[in-house]
């Protein structure tokens, strides 16, 4: 991925609210199951990471990508986005060309 590219899902994710939350369980199975379906239906999701969760950030949003097969967008604070490129019928973001 570009930095282009990079950029303008920043710009896209700054408008979206967190639509999961991670809690002191940290990334649990149940965790990962909602972040793939979600990824599945959205291509671009923003995550909040609560206070009482004691896992690194940086580590958790790794580990979700890599679980998910998506891409770590950015992690800013206690958020974290994730992109993965929908399936032909639920893909919705087209990337600027690199």
């Amino acid at each position: 991925m570009t930095s282009k590219q990079r950029a303008y899902l920043r710009s896209l994710a700054m408008k979206e609210d967190a639509i999961l939350f991670i809690g002191k369980e940290s990334l649990t199975p149940e965790n990962t199951k909602n972040i793939d379906e979600a990824l599945a239906r959205r291509e671009l999701i923003k995550i909040s990471v609560q206070k009482n969760c004691d896992g690194d950030i940086h580590n958790i949003a790794e580990v979700a990508a890599e679980r998910t097969h998506a891409v770590v967008v950015q992690v800013i604070g206690r958020k974290i986005v994730l992109y993965r490129e929908g399936k032909d019928e639920n893909k919705r973001i087209v990337l600027p060309r690199a």
